[in-house]
């Protein structure tokens, strides 16, 4: 998807509209693995080729007469950019008259329908499905098709190209073009081929996922030879080859991106003449592809050197030589190496020392608050992996040890919780300030509200038989003088407990439990009658003079 977003903008930065097509399509409808990318653009491609340099892209080669660039994206995805063009045969295998088209007659010069679609990757219709030619319907019938009656005549590869997508995905020619098929192999068709063409379908054995039963079927319908006359399955090293493709599925597995296409065509080729090598390099169009099949054995040779000296003297120097090489590399030296020792560290690589860094993270990390969210947390996890390979982290004493000095300060203690504001909580705080210590607030005390003051606290009078209901926990009887009741109070001001009770007093333990929970307004009312009555025996009565009567004076 990155290689498309990439390719789709340098185009629209050119003004040229952008289609993607063929093979990526199908594998798309079909669930295949999408093997490369064909990009149309309606415009000359090699007009992108410096933007597409810019960009990282890598130019592997191209075809001037068809204006074609082979190039290779990122995480070795293969792509071919060409130009919409309309092709016309004189001649069986010559090179068609090529001008430029819209993109249905693009995809009308194709080989089979199943190649002939296209997805728009322009503004507007992004995500168009174009399939003139009822390509998705012989996709999901697991047929090849031919788009018409000429296709083997005009373009004889047609032949090995349909031979290869038969045993690829075990599909079937449709019934005209298993006619047209052997009619064209009867009429020797295949003699037309052209070069270009060969070396394009040589290529395509190396990318294969299983060559060795492409070429099988290939020179059962007599192709191989046409690829090169002495090229047969017997010069196959079958046993390398096969080993080859378990090491690749293995580090596809390990998430590593390996191209396996230099390696596979050595083993395709180990035991063909220097002529017949050297006859097929000139023939594929990938000049990169080529050089990387050519120096495949000496880059190993480095890394043998690497592995075999001082810089691999340890498990954590041997690891790091062979993350920092070529995947291709270490893939090519797990099949070929003879060297025990260089074998055993491969070995261990792909295996033994892998299952060490699954002990990663430590549970002591997490105790200790070594999280991933730490900036270092990365490279204390990596010295963590290099200790464990070189066996210096095998106790929890050694691996508490390392991580010390790694630790974080503990977390700052939760805040306060905020003071409570208003009138109601500093008469709370005055209130528990001012009462003795195992004294308790009177029930009907309601702290902390905002407002007027509860009625019974404005009515209830500052007298010391109130005091010493609200203290002693007694009434006084009806009736009973104030003066009586000074004893009980001095009593209970010291803390003591009265011998005799006052006369006319009564406990409060004896009392109903509801007539003992009486409130203060209520506790005050007989004392408020005493009071009235013995003022009103000591002052005699005072005479109330009536008002004068106002003298209206008539004038």
């Amino acid at each position: 998807m990155r290689g498309v977003l990439l390719v789709q903008d340098i185009a629209r930065a050119q003004n040229m509209n952008v289609y993607l097509t063929g093979g990526a399509i199908r594998d798309i409808i079909s669930g295949f693995p999408i093997r490369d990318l064909d990009f149309a653009v309606q415009g000359n491609p090699h007009k992108l080729q410096k933007e597409l340099e810019r960009a990282g892209i890598v130019v592997q080669g191209e075809d001037a007469d068809l204006k074609v660039l082979y190039v290779l994206l990122a995480g070795n995805v293969r792509a071919e950019i060409s130009m919409t063009r309309a092709e016309r045969y004189d001649k069986p295998g010559k090179p068609p008259e090529v001008t430029p088209a819209t993109i249905n007659e693009d995809l009308r010069r194709r080989d089979f329908t199943v190649n002939a679609m296209a997805l728009s990757l322009n503004p507007g219709s992004r995500g168009l499905l174009l399939d003139p030619f009822n390509g998705v319907a012989d996709t999901e019938a697991k047929v090849i098709r031919i788009l018409h009656n000429y296709a083997f005549l005009e373009e004889p590869s047609r032949l090995i190209r349909a031979t290869r997508f038969v045993s690829r995905f075990h599909w079937q020619l449709e019934e005209r073009t298993q006619a047209r098929y052997e009619s064209a192999k009867e009429n020797g068709y295949i003699e037309y081929i052209g070069k270009p063409a060969i070396g394009y379908e040589i290529e395509q054995l190396a990318h294969e996922d299983d060559p060795l039963h492409i070429m099988a079927a290939l020179e059962k319908e007599g192709w191989l030879k046409v690829l090169n006359p002495h090229w047969t399955t017997a010069k196959v090293d079958k046993a390398k080859l096969n080993q080859l493709m378990k090491t690749r599925q293995q580090m596809l597995d390990f998430g590593y991106s390996v191209d396996p296409a230099p390696a596979v065509m050595h083993f395709l080729t180990e035991r063909l003449g220097d002529k017949d090598i050297a006859e097929i390099q000139r023939l594929i169009p990938r000049r990169d592809f080529v050089s990387a099949w050519k120096h495949v054995e000496d880059d190993t040779r480095e890394l043998v050197k690497k592995l075999t000296g001082k810089e691999s003297a340890t498990p954590s120097r041997a690891w790091q030589v062979m993350e920092s090489a070529k995947p291709e590399q270490l893939l090519f030296l797990e099949v070929t190496t003879r060297n025990q020792t260089v074998e055993q560290k491969i070995k261990n690589f792909l295996g033994k020392w892998r299952q060490l860094k699954e002990k990663l993270p430590f549970p002591e990390m997490a105790e200790m608050r070594i999280t991933p969210q730490l900036p270092e947390y990365p490279k204390i996890a990596q010295e963590a992996f290099m200790l464990l390979l070189d066996g210096k982290l095998r106790s929890h004493t050694e691996i508490v040890k390392f991580l010390k000095p790694y630790e974080p300060p503990p977390p700052p203690p939760p805040p306060a919780p905020p003071a409570r504001r208003g009138r109601g909580a500093k008469a709370a705080a005055a209130a528990a300030g001012a009462q003795p210590p195992g004294a308790h607030a009177p029930a009907t005390a309601t702290p902390g509200k905002r407002g007027r003051k509860p009625k019974s606290e404005v009515m209830a009078p500052a007298t010391p038989a109130a005091q010493v209901t609200a203290v002693g926990g007694v009434a006084p009887k009806k009736g009973t003088h104030p003066e009586k009741l000074e004893p009980v109070k001095k009593a209970i001001d010291k803390g003591q407990t009265p011998v005799k009770q006052a006369a006319g007093v009564k406990s409060a333990a004896k009392a109903p439990a509801k007539k003992a929970a009486v409130s203060v307004k209520q506790s005050t009312k007989p004392v408020k009658k005493v009071l009235a009555k013995t003022a009103a025996k000591k002052a005699p009565a005072k005479k109330v003079a009536k008002p004068a009567k106002k003298v209206v004076r008539k004038r």
